[in-house]
């Protein structure tokens, strides 16, 4: 069913990612601690009669720091290829340190 002359809404998915150890995102020598963090993807819809897709506009991690009793959240734009890189080293670092933990 059509539905012609209807705006077409953006898109948003979060998910949760974990780090288990300190990370930096692509050039960014900002260094960020272990944790949890929420990664936020926008997409809007592709302009196509035959095809129903989404095209990626924006990724968004973000982050949470707490000092004390008050909190602030920031919204960090970021490229999806640095945080799977950074996700694939944290990984490779948990499982060199298992393996050699394991030859001791």
């Amino acid at each position: 069913m059509k539905h012609e002359g209807l705006p077409m809404t953006n898109r948003i998915t979060k998910k949760l990612v974990t780090f288990r150890n300190p990370f930096t995102l692509g050039r960014n020598e900002e260094e960020w601690p272990a944790g949890n963090y929420t990664i936020e993807t926008e997409e809007e819809p592709l302009d196509s009669v035959s095809l129903r897709g989404f095209r990626r506009i924006r990724t968004t991690m973000i982050v949470r720091s707490f000092t004390g009793r008050s909190g602030v959240t920031r919204f960090v734009e970021i490229d999806p290829s640095d945080l799977d890189a950074a996700l694939a080293d944290d990984r490779e670092g948990i499982e060199r340190a298992e393996n050699e933990g394991m030859q001791s």
